[in-house]
């Protein structure tokens, strides 16, 4: 029986504690971080974000040897300087992108990616 009367003596604290505790507002007992949204950066550490028409966005990644790492809504994938080209263009397959200091363009036929801008670019 003492082990009944611990219970019905610990019953009232442990009532006694959650109101208490529910009653600051600092507290949770939600282990999933916050419940208020917060919304992350969606852009790649170390990418260059370019916004384009119709509210396209893809990013692009500087790598050695004269490459770069495509970064677009459905795929990543690493894009060459075809033998021959000047400029800054950079293919793979039938994609290509072309890189001017005032825009860009990415061609994934039929996808087209047009007047795309970087957000930090002066006007």
């Amino acid at each position: 029986m003492p082990a009944r009367k611990t219970r019905r003596a610990l019953t009232p604290i442990c009532f006694l504690v959650a109101a208490l505790l529910s009653g600051c507002g600092g507290f949770s007992l939600w282990p999933f971080g916050s419940s208020g949204s917060t919304e992350r950066s969606r852009k790649p550490a170390d990418a260059t974000e370019y916004q384009c028409e119709g509210g396209k966005v893809f990013y692009v990644r500087n790598l050695d040897a004269g490459a770069v790492w495509l970064i677009a809504p459905d795929r990543q994938i690493r894009l060459e300087k075809p033998a021959g080209e000047t400029g800054t263009v950079y293919a793979a397959g039938k994609l290509r992108l072309e890189i001017t200091p005032q825009n860009a363009t990415l061609l994934d036929p039929p996808a087209q990616f047009l007047g795309c801008k970087r957000p930090d670019a002066k006007p």
